[in-house]
């Protein structure tokens, strides 16, 4: 199940929402609770402004309130050794042990009590984890204390220190649940950190649009409320608040959010506009389009959301080492009890206990499970403040291994909208007069060149006449009647069809046409005036972004529906050396398949719905974030702005996520490795050397902090 809906206005603690865990992602309920695997705290699937930090600030007090209750019990027992403090000299030994259990008791009934549930529930499902380790851990010295403390006749001579008392470890018990609280602390915190990247991209949707009525009084609606064809204002400095097109007016909009250009763009009626992009100079009328969870600010809030809860392939490893692990160490922590019960110094049961529990402290496997989830949850995050959106960590992982890139040519290396390049007038005008000609006409047509035309009159401040006895004849190009005069604009059909000698502009319409342009000729009467010749020009990042790959180790192949000329003259311009043009396709989906075959990781970049089935084919899918919705979704990687950069930062950002994963497994792992042994004591013998709980609790602690902090270098990392 999936959240169809992001909305800033979500409210927290939604008891009908769908809940899941940020570790075990197919793990969903509707409503809160804990995860039945790891028995961390569900989270909600949406993202909202309003995060909900339940959980956060319950670990928050419970840590705060068991700091001040622990720290007594450590100046009692700890006192005259770390802090000078003769404590003996003001407190009966048996009134500091019943001083002890007081403080301590609050801390395990209350401070710890979401620690016992969890690991009750563990032993209930079979799933155990760190919380089964940490509840019996500490379960067991603080019972064991309260008997040493209420019924120590029951405990045997040997048992008793030279005071004559039976040593009890209220104070280990309670520091080791301060610490594991204090984990917990900085876990959630930084998990609401890996977020930070969604929420900036909330907070850029307003929390109302002004809606003007059929009446034209304009009022202000909550967003939510907002359906599409609404006409909204929208005033200089505020904000976009739903993805349509304006309807009246024009301003400069900052669209920086989704092309990561700086530069203002000018927009006029009939232009589109995003919503959460900022208006700047003018006050414009819009007609809503694409609202609540269609718009593209909302589409890119879920997928990042998605991804930072998927799960990488070497997760099921860990997953795998995790499910032996838990009872592994439990039967090391037996083991260790009847060894030192049996064969240690006095007092034989102390030493069991206490030897036990450290070990069942220190193997708790906390670093184990976010060293995954956590690099994850940061570099998706990463990316998306970069417009390099990740779809699922699976696609994270494979990116680093690709070797072949296949791109297709429109609207991936060449920008996809046709522009005006050339206009070239025989003796007897000028170029002036050709393009306002050739405007004028194709004011009246539909074809896809004459808005590149148009766009290109109105740059160069052109003003245009009035038409009449127009007509579109189609596969030629279009005639009318302009200032008196019959003209004609077109193809050579439609100029040898009026007669019209083209052998004075020939020469350069040929060079123009080995340039990939596309040629249009202007007649004037009954004589060639001149052409016209528009372009599907090269994004000006390809280039770049293509040596960037190469020298990455990338192969590069380039596969296009569009004519072999065209496609010969962009492959010349960007080095690429391997084409093949007029590819339909299914021929593009069995290029691919070839490739995998041949033991290639293949990544394919494309923005149509022709490039849809090869997306979808691919090892990772790349998607132009200007194109088709139908390739953005059988795409696995969306790079919003379009820019073929992106392919190479989602390479460095799988790259160096990956790395990040690895240090933080091996970080668990050694710890683990090095951590239960000394903690059993294999040391002692040796060196007298014997790990208490209290710094085995500081160095689980510990070794968790370590993997989260080292995951967050990531939001650092340059691409």
């Amino acid at each position: 199940m999936s959240c169809n809906h992001i909305s800033a206005n979500h409210k927290a603690m939604d008891p009908e929402a769908i809940y899941t865990c940020p570790m075990h992602p197919e793990i969903e309920q509707v409503g809160p609770g804990n995860c039945p695997i790891c028995g961390m705290a569900l989270e909600p699937q949406g993202v909202s402004l309003n995060e909900d930090r339940t959980e956060y600030l319950s670990m928050r007090l419970r840590f705060a309130l068991c700091s001040i209750l622990s720290f007594p019990i450590l100046l009692l027992v700890m006192g005259e050794h770390f802090f000078g403090v003769p404590v003996s000299h003001y407190i009966l030994p048996q009134y500091n042990i019943w001083t002890q259990f007081i403080f301590a008791t609050p801390v395990m009934l209350w401070g710890a009590f979401p620690f016992f549930q969890r690991g009750w529930q563990s032993i209930l499902t079979m799933n155990l984890n760190m919380f089964t380790l940490i509840s019996m851990g500490t379960g067991v010295a603080y019972i064991y204390s309260i008997f040493a403390t209420f019924l120590p006749d029951m405990f045997p001579e040997t048992m008793r220190n030279i005071d004559g008392r039976i040593d009890v470890y209220f104070e280990a018990a309670a520091v080791i649940v301060t610490l594991v609280l204090l984990g917990q602390v900085l876990e959630l915190k930084a998990r609401s950190e890996t977020s930070s990247a969604i929420k900036s991209l909330l907070s850029l949707a307003p929390k109302t649009a002004r809606v003007v009525d059929i009446n034209g009084a304009e009022i202000d609606m909550p967003l939510d409320q907002v359906k599409a064809e609404m006409i909204l204002r929208v005033r200089p400095g505020e904000a976009v608040p739903v993805d349509g097109v304006i309807s009246e007016g024009g301003s400069t909009v900052d669209e920086s959010m989704i092309t990561g250009e700086p530069i203002p763009i000018s927009k006029f009626e009939g232009d589109s506009v995003t919503g959460g992009t900022l208006n700047q100079t003018s006050s414009f009328l819009m007609r809503a389009e694409h609202v609540g969870s269609e718009t593209v600010l909302s589409q890119i809030v879920h997928m990042v959301s998605q991804a930072q809860r998927s799960r990488a392939p070497i997760q099921k490893l860990v997953d795998i080492v995790a499910s032996y692990f838990v009872p592994a160490v439990v039967l090391i922590a037996i083991v260790t009890s009847i060894v030192w019960g049996f064969w240690g110094p006095e007092p034989k049961i102390a030493f069991a206990i206490v030897n036990a529990v450290a070990v069942l402290i220190i193997a708790c496997p906390c670093a184990l499970g976010l060293a995954t989830p956590m690099s994850i949850m940061v570099g998706v995050g990463k990316g998306a403040n970069l417009g390099v959106l990740i779809r699922d960590a699976q696609s994270l992982e494979i990116m680093e291994k690709i070797n072949v890139l296949v791109v297709d040519k429109t609207g991936t290396l060449t920008e996809g909208a046709p522009k005006l390049s050339n206009v070239i007038s025989t003796d007897n005008y000028n170029e002036e007069m050709v393009l306002r000609y050739a405007a004028t006409l194709e004011k009246g047509s539909e074809h896809p060149l004459a808005k590149a035309i148009l766009e290109g009159a109105h740059e160069r401040n052109i003003q245009l006449s009035a038409i009449k006895n127009f007509e579109s004849l189609t596969g030629k190009g279009v005639m009318g009647s302009v200032d008196g005069i019959q003209i004609g604009f077109g193809n050579e059909k439609l100029m040898h069809d009026i007669n019209i000698d083209l052998s004075p502009i020939k020469t350069q319409a040929n060079i123009l046409l080995k340039n990939a342009e596309t040629v249009m000729y202007l007649s004037i009467g009954e004589r060639l005036a001149g052409i016209v010749s528009v372009v599907d020009p090269i994004k000006k990042s390809s280039p770049e972004a293509l040596d960037q790959l190469r020298q990455s180790g990338l192969k590069i192949l380039m596969l296009t529906g569009d004519n072999k000329y065209t496609a010969q003259s962009v492959a010349d311009k960007l080095g690429i050396k391997d084409i093949e043009a007029g590819v339909l396709p299914s021929r593009k989906i069995e290029v691919v398949k070839k490739l995998q075959q041949d033991g290639f990781k293949v990544a394919m970049a494309g923005d149509g719905i022709n490039d849809a089935p090869a997306l979808a084919q691919a090892d990772v899918g790349i998607a132009m974030g200007t194109g088709a919705d139908i390739a953005m979704e059988s795409a696995k990687v969306t790079l919003v702005r379009g820019d073929l950069r992106g392919i190479m930062r989602a390479r460095n950002l799988s790259i160096e996520t990956m790395k990040n994963i690895r240090q933080n497994l091996f970080f668990a792992f050694a710890y683990n490795a090095l951590g239960v042994p000394v903690a059993a004591g294999v040391l002692y013998p040796f060196f007298g050397v014997l790990l208490s709980p209290i710094i085995a609790s500081a160095a689980m602690t510990f070794s968790s902090f370590s993997v989260i902090l080292n995951a967050l270098r990531l939001r650092k990392m340059r691409l």
